[in-house]
């Protein structure tokens, strides 16, 4: 009964539609972290940088903190991001 609730559906219309979005905003990040890991390999760069990743990390918690959002949750989100990053940036460099 409750599925079928139509302020339940208006709020899943919206969920799926944010869900949505995040999926292509991810996508369009991760082909822009593509370019960034075929530059290091090409100049002999690490895959990964620890200086950039904690100012990353302060900048989202603060973004998060000024969104009303966990900033636990956002370093746990971006840390699983950079973590992907990382591995596809060795990846990148172990293919040359």
């Amino acid at each position: 009964m409750a599925a079928a609730d139509p302020e339940l559906l208006r709020l899943r219309d919206s969920i799926d539609n944010i869900d949505a979005a995040l999926v292509h905003l991810l996508a369009e990040r991760f082909k822009c972290t593509q370019a960034v890991g075929e530059y290091k390999a090409k100049h002999g760069l690490p895959p990964a940088d620890p200086a950039r990743e904690q100012v990353q990390i302060a900048r989202l918690r603060s973004l998060a903190q000024a969104a009303k959002l966990d900033p636990d949750f956002a370093e746990q989100f971006l840390g699983f991001i950079v973590k992907e990053v990382i591995r596809h940036h060795e990846a990148i460099r172990a293919s040359r």
